[in-house]
């Protein structure tokens, strides 16, 4: 009895083994995925960002600039500047894989010069 009763607690217990192992593999790979998403999405923000602030550069160079697609990294960067007499409206919208963002600045064109507002972010 005492043999058959050391193999079923063992095989209880590598049981038990690799069940917790088994679910910590899970756990990280589910980690994982959701880290690379967190990240893309980053990315596709930055883009946007770098977006905007080339749209501004390109306004203060030239105030009939009305924007451009740009290849940056591995993303795009959309660019659309309208204007209502001296206030420019700048929308880049940044996409990386999946992920789509997209921010927005307003400047106002006066003495000869432009103000910017700050980047923001716009939610669909």
């Amino acid at each position: 009895m005492q043999r058959g009763q050391t193999l079923i607690m063992m095989l209880f217990f590598t049981l038990i083994g690799i069940t917790v192992v088994t679910s910590a593999t899970f756990i990280i790979i589910t980690n994982s995925q959701g880290n690379t998403k967190l990240q893309q999405s980053v990315v596709a923000y930055e883009i946007a960002q770098s977006g905007a602030e080339n749209a501004m550069l390109q306004l203060l160079r030239n105030p009939a600039y009305t924007g451009e697609v740009m290849t940056i990294s591995d993303g795009t960067a959309t660019i659309q500047v309208s204007s209502n007499s001296a206030i420019f409206t700048i929308i880049s919208t940044g996409q990386s894989g999946n992920f789509i963002k997209k921010v927005q600045v307003t400047g106002i064109y006066q003495n000869y010069g432009i103000t910017f507002s700050p980047i923001k972010e716009i939610y669909n």
